[in-house]
């Protein structure tokens, strides 16, 4: 049967895992994120399905299950499995995206590589997705393609399906004119997605950004402009837009342009926070902890997260505050994004090298100011931290968004706490109550950690509130419904009587 909505990530919506010799599919290990919430969606259609990628040794291997049917908590749906070489998932995944990609959409032009990109195996992978997408799909159905890597999937699908409803949506940043068309291959991207009916970014700069790049490359009219909503236009962050582009016009097709904060499960977060076990954990942690204030950085080892300069920001902070030293300890947990990239290894060891010389600096018998943590923490585990830091210290050089803010946010069920968030990740759009600051000014960084620790009760449990209003009302249903509307018209009333 084919599927009135079919969703196009590169992720598989489980976990395979092999029981006794046999391979089960297993729901992921967190209920919270977008992979539930976009199976979620299934329920609102009549038939759905998922297109991903599955390694593979042997793509003709006539044992390898291209599409199976899965049952779990959210229904039945069908998952088609591209079987992509060791060498196809290497070009177009971690060379393409990752090193020629990446650095031009979060700004970091010093770092792109255009020299080892296979464009064409890019192209190759993407006409795959768009084949099993379109084959997949009902007459008229709604495809949704999720993120970067999949550029191309939406000017293919048109060519091979002009009666679907296609929507795209960006999960990075989306950068100016100017950086952007560093890519050679920035037309093609552009054209592609301009074939779609709704692009949908976090925030409106990216929408801003993404509208100027096509209208440098085309004849893009802009036939509809809107103002933005005040929680989406604090006056403090570094990417506030006043007024955006909402639809377009290219060729006599009209394309939606809209701006959706991707949010977290705010109610399953707190759900997690308000548990016994999560109540003895952080207790045990503030134990542990004495007198001591706990600062509490999480993210991936990126370029982008700007793990160095803050690390460097709390030597500077140490050195100048000695009254600080034996009571305030940096947790900084620093995940490798992908095990096959040599570059995040180096920025794991300069991360390595600068804890350990600030450790050996200002560190005593009993007392060590940072404690680099370099592996992925049980999410359970993670909110219990969450709940017993004083400070969240989330400063992004670039962010698509910032998630690891918002679950700080909703797992402080005491409002209490003090969220320090770089004005550069796209939260600070919505978090206008966080400390906001410039990562890349030392004294900006610094004062914000100082006045974060100095902060008093009234103040830090009124910021916290709003906080927290903000994560439950833009929480990841409120951006997959948001997303999904855009489409209107028959595709949005499906799901909706589907749904009553």
């Amino acid at each position: 049967m084919s599927s009135n909505l079919v969703i196009v990530y590169h992720r598989q919506p489980y976990t395979e895992v092999e029981v006794d010799g046999k391979i089960e599919y297993h729901e992921n290990k967190s209920p919270n994120g977008i992979v539930p919430t976009l199976k979620s969606f299934f329920g609102r259609f009549d038939k759905g399905s998922w297109v991903a990628w599955k390694e593979a040794e042997d793509q003709n291997k006539p044992d390898f299950e291209r599409r199976i049917e899965i049952e779990d908590d959210f229904g039945t749906y069908g998952v088609t499995r591209l079987p992509l070489t060791r060498e196809q998932v290497k070009s177009f995944y971690e060379v393409s995206s990752k090193e020629a990609f990446w650095p031009i959409l979060h700004g970091f032009k010093e770092r792109y590589n255009y020299d080892p990109v296979d464009w064409p195996t890019f192209r190759e992978v993407n006409w795959a997705f768009a084949e099993a997408a379109a084959a997949e799909a009902a007459d008229g159905a709604v495809v949704w393609v999720h993120d970067y890597n999949l550029w191309l999937v939406p000017g293919y699908l048109r060519q091979l399906r002009p009666d679907v409803k296609i929507s795209f949506f960006h999960h990075t940043p989306f950068p100016s004119a100017d950086m952007f068309n560093v890519l050679p291959w920035r037309k093609e991207i552009l054209e592609s997605l301009l074939a779609c009916d709704v692009v949908g970014f976090h925030i409106p700069r990216y929408v801003a950004n993404f509208v100027s790049a096509a209208r440098s490359m085309f004849e893009v009219d802009v036939t509809r402009r809107q103002k933005v909503e005040d929680d989406f236009a604090s006056e403090f962050s570094a990417l506030t837009e006043v007024s955006v582009p909402s639809e377009l016009e290219f060729r006599g097709h009209k394309i939606r342009v809209q701006a959706s904060p991707v949010g977290v499960d705010a109610d399953y977060i707190e759900e997690v926070s308000q548990r016994p076990e999560t109540d003895r954990m952080a207790a045990e942690i503030r134990a542990e902890l004495g007198e001591r204030r706990l600062l509490l950085s999480v993210g991936r080892t990126d370029y982008t997260k700007g793990g160095i300069d803050q690390l460097e920001s709390f030597e500077r902070i140490l050195e100048a505050n000695p009254d600080m030293l034996g009571k305030v300890k940096l947790m900084h947990v620093s995940v490798p994004a992908n095990q096959n990239m040599t570059v995040y290894e180096n920025i794991q060891a300069d991360l390595e090298q600068m804890a350990g010389r600030i450790n050996g600096r200002f560190g005593t018998l009993d007392w060590q100011p940072i404690a680099l943590i370099s592996r992925a923490i049980p999410f359970t585990d993670l909110v219990a931290y969450y709940r017993a830091a004083d400070v969240a210290w989330i400063t992004p050089l670039a962010d698509g968004m910032n998630l690891v803010a918002k679950e700080f946010a909703a797992a402080r069920v005491d409002g209490d706490g003090v969220l320090v968030l770089s004005e550069f990740a796209g939260a600070a759009v919505e978090m206008r109550s966080a400390l906001l600051t410039n990562p890349f000014s030392a004294r900006s960084m610094d004062s914000a950690i100082e006045q974060a620790l100095a902060m008093e009760e009234v103040e830090r449990k009124d910021r916290m509130k709003a906080l927290r209003e903000t994560v439950h009302k833009y929480d990841i249903r409120f951006w997959a419904d948001h997303q999904m509307q855009a489409l209107g018209g028959d595709a949005a009333r499906a799901a909706r009587a589907n749904a009553a």
